[in-house]
């Protein structure tokens, strides 16, 4: 049976083993392959965010294929909400229900949790809160993330955990992270006992732990060691890019993530320019996401090169030119600056949806180039001439 072109089968691929090989290293930046049940991913990888199973901007998984998109990401709170996890396992899966035959990363709700629940409390089984749509009261806990991601049948769960915020004092901070490391464990038990019973979706289900501790770089590091103990799939970085300077974060990888190991996929989560990707890289990250590109574009600001333009500016409104002259995405192949711009002015989808296409290719584009920049051993290089393009606005070409 085929759903659009792509054939039934073609969402689950055997029970491959998962297994992360490293190609290359220059510096700390790493060259890897991350095989899964789903696919091998190449790594640098940049996930492209489908928050509630579509990005936003009116973008198909056929569409994605035609950008390069490697991995999408859902999230767990959300889709647990709306439609409800349950259903999407009645219908196959969360591969099955959005038409996706690549890799899968749910976020286990944990952020959305903490982030958009006014009222909640935080007690060792779990966090209490009530749904930022209806204001139902909903309960969630390591073993109820993991049930939901098991319904939902993703490629990479994540572990329940709390993101404290970046400006938390020390005593809070700590035993946040005691917690997270509790919940770890849970999570882990729980993963692979849904992994065994006969009815799961994704019995080769990958679980990535979170290293926590907000700026508290000592802290931080005594959380990477404990949870490196736990052998797990991959681990992320989380609670960075949520208030603290981009020279914090950079301080924080630089002191972490030597701690976590070097065999495994290292996920820096919710980041994020192009320019934090590139730092990132150079520090040992393998695994990025943020809903930048996709926002950035609905808004008619798109990545070029040589800047960040805003398609709205007046001086658009006779370029005949294509986004980016370099550029091979399905916008800049076919469309004008001074066509999408009427489309943005005139509140047409078809703007906002070129801008979101053409933001994504560029961010699954850069990330090609930097896998062959590592191959290669001139990462340093190209991060340089990189940066130089992508920082600040648009600037033509002399």
């Amino acid at each position: 049976m085929r759903i659009g072109n792509i054939r039934q089968t073609d969402f689950q691929k055997g029970n491959e083993m998962a297994e992360y090989k490293l190609i290359t290293t220059e510096g700390r930046a790493k060259r890897g392959e991350f095989k899964t049940v789903h696919g091998t991913i190449q790594t640098p990888v940049f996930m492209n965010v489908g928050t509630i199973a579509a990005i936003k901007g009116a973008v198909s998984t056929v569409d994605l294929h035609e950008i390069g998109t490697q991995v999408q990401l859902s999230n767990t709170y959300h889709l647990h909400v709306r439609p409800g996890d349950k259903i999407v396992k009645q219908l196959g899966g969360l591969h099955r229900f959005m038409n996706w035959d690549r890799p899968i990363l749910t976020d286990s709700g944990g952020f959305q949790v903490f982030s958009l629940a006014k009222l909640r409390k935080i007690k060792e089984e779990g966090v209490y809160f009530n749904s930022h749509i209806d204001g139902h009261k909903i309960f969630m806990g390591p073993e109820e993330s993991m049930q939901i991601q098991s319904n939902l049948g993703s490629t990479i769960a994540m572990a329940f955990d709390e993101c404290p915020s970046s400006v938390a004092d020390r005593d809070y901070v700590q035993k946040s992270v005691a917690r997270t490391t509790r919940w770890l464990k849970r999570c882990k038990d729980e993963m692979a006992r849904l992994n065994s019973l006969p009815d799961t979706i994704n019995k080769e289900q990958l679980l990535f732990g979170i290293n926590q501790g907000a700026v508290y770089e000592d802290i931080r590091i005594e959380h990477a060691q404990a949870i490196a103990e736990l052998d797990l799939d991959g681990y992320a970085v989380g609670g960075l890019a949520v208030g603290e300077s981009h020279e914090e974060m950079y301080r924080i990888l630089d002191e972490v993530v030597p701690h976590l190991p070097q065999n495994k996929p290292t996920y820096l989560m919710g980041v994020g320019t192009p320019a934090n990707i590139l730092e990132g890289v150079e520090r040992g990250i393998d695994f990025f996401d943020c809903v930048y590109p996709s926002r950035n574009g609905r808004h008619g600001h798109v990545y070029t090169n040589h800047g960040k333009m805003n398609l709205f500016n007046a001086k658009y409104e006779l370029d005949s030119r294509p986004i980016d002259e370099e550029c091979q995405c399905p916008a800049c192949r076919r469309y004008s600056r001074a066509y999408i711009r009427h489309l943005l002015k005139a509140k047409e989808m078809l703007g906002m949806r070129l801008c979101v296409l053409h933001n994504l290719y560029f961010y699954n584009t850069m990330m090609t180039e930097i896998r062959e920049a590592i191959e290669n051993h001139c990462y340093a290089e190209y991060k340089e001439k990189k940066l130089e393009g992508v920082t600040g606005n648009y600037k033509d070409k002399v």
